[in-house]
């Protein structure tokens, strides 16, 4: 992917012409994620634009500091986001200059209580103004989710559900017909930023989400090797990584930007290798 500016349509379009795209070309899509302000504000935003050179889908994390799903890694990278001074009206800046320069998909992912405390149609409004595509909330509590859904829908942004592996096939039903743009599904159990190998279920979730739902089917949390995204990407529609370059950038802290611009490419090789495979 090119990081040349895009032509002009709707945020949440451009979501679906990066998976469409991306499909066309007989691979998943990669998606990149990382929180704003790690290590720094101005070095987030340089590796976001980095890794635009290879990603097909942009995925700034918004700091929080209870990240109940979160390992140590994204737990430390967001303390030390919020540490250095990351205000929300980051992430819409951030999505702006990042939209304007990339015709990458911009998806953010938030707990709720950060955008709770912000306000929800606000959030929705600004986002979307910004270019965002979509939102993913993994912890969005039931008795909010229709007033936030009702936002994003109005605003033009889709809602993206983190699937639990164990959903019956009424729920996940569900689910499809409340959510848009894609599904996301847990590669690994647990936390994110595992190196455990990949689920052996993962190919029969992807499936039963993909005929259930009828949306593109994601897999992240817990690809943490370009083989990963490799295995990964032959049977999903997108690969979603996270913990492993915020790893990187840890390793080599003198030049961030470059490390998720390296790894970014080892993943985006790892995308394309599965297509490969398949051929």
């Amino acid at each position: 992917m090119t990081n040349s500016t895009s032509p002009s349509w709707p945020p949440a379009d451009r979501l679906d012409r990066a998976l469409a795209v991306s499909h066309a070309k007989g691979r998943a899509a990669l998606g990149l994620y990382l929180p704003l302000g790690y290590p720094t504000r101005t070095a987030s935003l340089d590796a976001l634009h980095s890794m635009a050179q290879s990603a097909d889908v942009l995925e700034i994390g918004v700091p929080h500091a209870d990240p109940v799903m979160d390992g140590p890694l994204i737990r430390e990278a967001s303390a030390q986001a919020l540490a250095a001074g990351f205000q929300m009206h980051d992430v819409f800046t951030a999505t702006s200059e990042l939209t304007a320069s990339t015709p990458a998909a911009l998806l953010v992912m938030s707990y709720w209580a950060p955008i709770a405390q912000y306000g929800i149609e606000p959030f929705a409004r600004r986002l979307a103004a910004a270019g965002g595509a979509g939102v993913l909330i993994p912890d969005l509590p039931p008795p909010a989710a229709e007033a936030w859904r009702a936002a994003a829908a109005s605003a033009g942004l889709h809602t993206i559900p983190l699937i639990q592996s164990r959903a019956s096939t009424a729920q996940l039903a569900a689910i499809g017909a409340s959510h848009s743009g894609m599904v996301y599904a847990p590669a690994t159990p647990g936390l994110t930023g595992s190196q455990h190998p990949l689920s052996p279920d993962l190919p029969r979730l992807v499936h039963r989400l993909r005929t259930t739902t009828h949306l593109p089917v994601a897999v992240g949390i817990g690809i943490s090797t370009p083989g990963q995204a490799a295995q990964a990407a032959a049977y999903a529609d997108a690969v979603v990584v996270g913990s492993a370059v915020i790893r990187r950038m840890r390793d080599e802290p003198n030049t961030p930007a470059t490390a998720a611009d390296e790894i970014a490419r080892d993943f985006a090789a790892g995308v394309r290798r599965a297509r490969c495979s398949a051929a």
